[in-house]
């Protein structure tokens, strides 16, 4: 019997702290002291710039402008361009094993299903957008997603705006989006989230959608 999911929350981090814990959970992973496991965690305000080419020319505040609103600026081995992690949104990162079914392709599908119905239960009608990474309301775009793998276990994952200061997405090209913009669940809703009931639903979707890699709850 497939070892059940693991949820485990991280509260607040620090995303470089984030990142070396990510691999330490990887690496437990790949050695089986660790099961298949969705971590939930919100970043101190940081612009995190992937391994897409030119994804650096998409930052658009300078030094003195980033030190007056406290954000940080790192370089990320995940896929994707540049974009904002900070508190109010909900960052996932599963550390998944795809051994038995090694396509990257299909896994990303999932990992958007799982926005896509998360965010149906509230009433927003998300889907793809074709030529487009992350999860979108028409040209408004409310989760990114950027993934990396390791021998075949899955870290780094998706950012889900659910209440953040959305005036940090201007200091950037928002995964360098030239045709669209960047949107929040409270901005579509008009209140404030609760990010503790996002996690849950995000965590039974989860659940749901990769109940052929993890046993049902």
């Amino acid at each position: 019997m497939e070892q059940p999911l693991d949820t485990i929350d991280w509260g607040r981090t620090e995303y470089e702290d984030a990142f070396e814990r990510q691999k330490a959970l990887v690496d437990r992973r790949r050695t089986g002291d660790a099961a298949d496991t969705l971590v939930f965690t919100e970043h101190a305000p940081v612009y995190t710039i992937g391994m897409r080419k030119g994804a650096d020319q998409h930052l658009i505040w300078n030094e003195a402008q980033l030190k007056a609103q406290g954000v940080s600026v790192i370089h990320s081995n995940r896929g994707g361009d540049i974009t904002y992690h900070g508190p109010g949104q909900i960052v996932g990162y599963p550390i998944i094993s795809l051994q038995e079914r090694r396509d990257l392709h299909a896994y990303l599908r999932d990992l958007e299903q799982v926005v896509i119905r998360t965010l149906a239960t509230f009433g927003l009608e998300t889907a793809r957008r074709d030529g487009k990474t992350g999860i979108w309301l028409g040209e408004r775009k409310i989760c990114a997603i950027g993934v990396a793998v390791r021998t075949w276990v899955t870290y780094h994952g998706f950012a889900l705006n659910v209440n953040p200061d959305m005036s940090h997405f201007t200091g950037i090209v928002p995964c360098g989006i030239t045709d669209g913009t960047v949107t929040s669940m409270q901005a579509e809703l008009g209140e404030t989230i609760d990010l503790g009931i996002v996690k849950a639903r995000l965590a039974v979707e989860f659940q749901k959608v990769f109940r052929n890699t993890a046993a049902p709850l």
